[in-house]
């Protein structure tokens, strides 16, 4: 679009979930933050491998299976080469996974705070409307309208406004999208032609730059 100001905006959880299970070392439920450490064990050609968690009151350890008893012949070969290196990548990654969390614990805490990088991708000069695609590697809890609101330096109030008058568009049909949590692919465009100060203001804003 030759009238729009196009940027992405990356959104990266500052801290993993947290899974709530039994602690020995506490004698009841306690919150467990993981450890970025792997435990291997092989039984002939099978293989177990867990995700170590530390008790956040005193640090017992509680491991959360990643497999168990998995041909290792059966394994990617990129994940099997993660696992033996202790990849900080691949076991952060690891460590927001919702899915296998839940199933080994009925409460798992998630927290809103985020880093974010913003990267613009295309600009004419004379610019009237704003288009944000997000990209969240990782699950994270908060929601589109709270994201908007602080980094654009706008009330949640405003913005419903916007989405209501047909300003604030997306590229899904939800009509509670403000209201959802944050996803790859979601795309933001606003119209700011009745705007006077899209430079000045809207653009430092949008950009992460002056």
């Amino acid at each position: 679009m030759c009238d729009t100001l196009s940027v992405r905006w990356t959104i990266i959880p500052q801290i993993a979930p947290q899974p709530w299970t039994a602690c020995s070392g506490c004698g009841g439920l306690r919150a467990f933050q993981s450890s970025g450490k792997i435990r291997l064990n092989a039984n002939g050609r099978k293989l177990d491998a867990w995700l170590i968690y530390k008790c956040l009151t005193c640090e017992k350890t509680w491991n959360r299976p990643i497999f168990e008893r998995q041909n290792v012949r059966d394994i990617d070969p990129l994940v099997f080469a993660a696992l033996q290196s202790n990849d900080p990548q691949w076991i952060r990654t690891e460590s927001f996974n919702l899915e296998a969390l839940r199933s080994r614990s009925k409460r798992v805490d998630e927290f809103s705070e985020f880093d974010i990088e913003k990267e613009r991708l295309s600009e004419t000069g004379d610019w009237t409307k704003l288009k944000i695609e997000l990209k969240a590697p990782f699950p994270i809890s908060t929601r589109l309208d709270r994201l908007l609101a602080s980094e654009l330096k706008l009330s949640r109030k405003q913005l419903q406004t916007l989405h209501d008058r047909g300003t604030l568009r997306s590229n899904s049909d939800r009509a509670d999208i403000l209201r959802r949590r944050i996803k790859t692919g979601t795309q933001i465009t606003i119209d700011l032609s009745a705007e006077t100060n899209r430079e000045q203001s809207w653009k430092p804003l949008a950009t992460g730059s002056p």
